[in-house]
């Protein structure tokens, strides 16, 4: 763990990994709910970072941050986003191509795992979702497109993510989901928040995204 200070109010937590960085997201969480943390605005996940955002004492918090025992993350099995989608990507039979089964198994794999929204960024309500096995990784497109229709389902890398609007990507299209990822009329705006875990579920007709 290495602390770095962010202007006058702010910590950079630099992390080994994303497992670590989601365990001590995590952690901090807990102990901002336990009232056990010093008071900060925002805690912001990354890839393998922690931005902690309007503290009191940024340097205080570091020396704090470096004697916590911060346990191995856990994810909440109580509830989950489930998303309906439609294994209808023009890059499916690519990507299982490269898994080297049938597209029906790369369905299978795909809707069969449980992700978690690591971190959040790209585009408002953008998750980065891990859960896939490290061996499922997928290199980003070599050309990427002008404009991916939003309600994409996309993998690129570890990560699996849905195009809450239309806009340029190069991640590959494995299907298309009709949730509405992010909504300023909706409270919170975003579907997806860091932490939480989801499901992909095959879409039937009627079928809506919910939590349970």
């Amino acid at each position: 763990m290495r602390t770095l200070p962010v202007g006058d109010r702010a910590l950079l937590v630099e992390l080994a990994d994303a497992e670590e960085a989601g365990a001590l997201h995590a952690e901090l969480l807990r102990r901002r709910a336990a009232g056990s943390l010093p008071p900060v605005r925002e805690i912001v996940p990354a890839a393998r970072t922690v931005l902690l955002d309007g503290l009191d004492d940024p340097v205080g918090l570091a020396g704090l941050l470096t004697g916590w025992e911060v346990p191995p993350l856990v994810v909440d099995e109580r509830r989950a986003v489930e998303l309906p989608v439609r294994y209808d990507g023009p890059d499916l039979p690519e990507v299982a191509a490269r898994w080297g089964v049938s597209v029906e198994e790369a369905v299978r794999i795909h809707s069969s795992a449980r992700f978690r929204v690591a971190f959040c960024g790209f585009a408002p309500g953008f998750g980065y979702l891990t859960g896939l096995p490290e061996r499922y990784a997928v290199p980003r497109r070599s050309t990427p497109r002008t404009a991916v229709p939003p309600g994409s389902v996309a993998l690129a890398g570890p990560y699996t993510g849905v195009y809450p609007r239309s806009s340029p990507g190069g991640w590959q299209l494995i299907g298309s989901t009709d949730a509405v990822l992010w909504d300023p009329a909706r409270v919170p705006a975003a579907l997806l928040t860091p932490g939480d875990r989801v499901r992909f579920v095959v879409a039937s007709p009627a079928h809506g995204p919910e939590a349970r």
